[in-house]
């Protein structure tokens, strides 16, 4: 019996020490966006109306001819085969044409900087119903040996289009760190981490 037990709690522990950490960021305080692409391709506001949660959400309007990226997180830390998942609502009331907005990424393998660039990632090709509020979400897996991701909104399609976005989250793998607007949301942490704080 006591094999078993044993046995029980190291499966218990390891699956902690494997699990995966989740960032939650509703833009309620007065920081926007990490950066952006181009160079002030977007003007990026803190919000009262429309709001899906809390009091604030975050305004994004399109000033560039090309399209903007508002980079709304940054995951450094990363490893091939990890999986990062990243979600947000988006408010739009346009059904079928612009305004409208998506989540997408790029690679970025330099843990200093946040504008890094090491090719797309990729993301979701779904605009939204253009409805009101509605929850867009992607996971990307790590290949090629990249270390890190930063998660973008995208906005579409002309220069004065405006999306709001609200709620997001964001899991990577323990032992990555998640960053999000004005702070780093969670640094990395292991079972040892833990422990050590009690």
């Amino acid at each position: 019996m006591k094999t078993v037990i044993t046995l029980l709690v190291i499966f218990a522990f390891s699956q902690i020490a494997l699990a995966d950490i989740t960032v939650d960021y509703g833009w309620e305080g007065t920081e926007t966006i990490l950066g952006m692409y181009p160079e002030s391709g977007v003007i990026a506001q803190i919000a009262t109306d429309p709001v899906h949660g809390g009091s604030q959400s975050l305004y994004l309007e399109r000033v560039s001819e090309s399209t903007p990226q508002a980079y709304i997180a940054w995951i450094v830390g990363l490893s091939d085969g990890d999986e990062v998942t990243g979600s947000f609502w988006r408010y739009d009331i346009t059904p079928g044409t612009a305004p409208s907005c998506r989540i997408w990424a790029h690679w970025n393998d330099d843990p200093g900087d946040v504008y890094g660039h090491n090719g797309s990632a990729s993301g979701n090709s779904d605009y939204g119903e253009g409805l009101g509020w509605d929850e867009t979400s992607y996971t990307w897996t790590v290949v090629e040996g990249h270390t890190g991701i930063v998660i973008e909104a995208r906005i579409y399609s002309n220069p004065g289009d405006i999306v709001w976005i609200d709620d997001m989250t964001i899991t990577a793998p323990d032992g990555a760190t998640i960053y999000t607007p004005g702070t780093v949301s969670l640094e990395s942490g292991t079972w040892a981490d833990i422990k050590a704080a009690f």
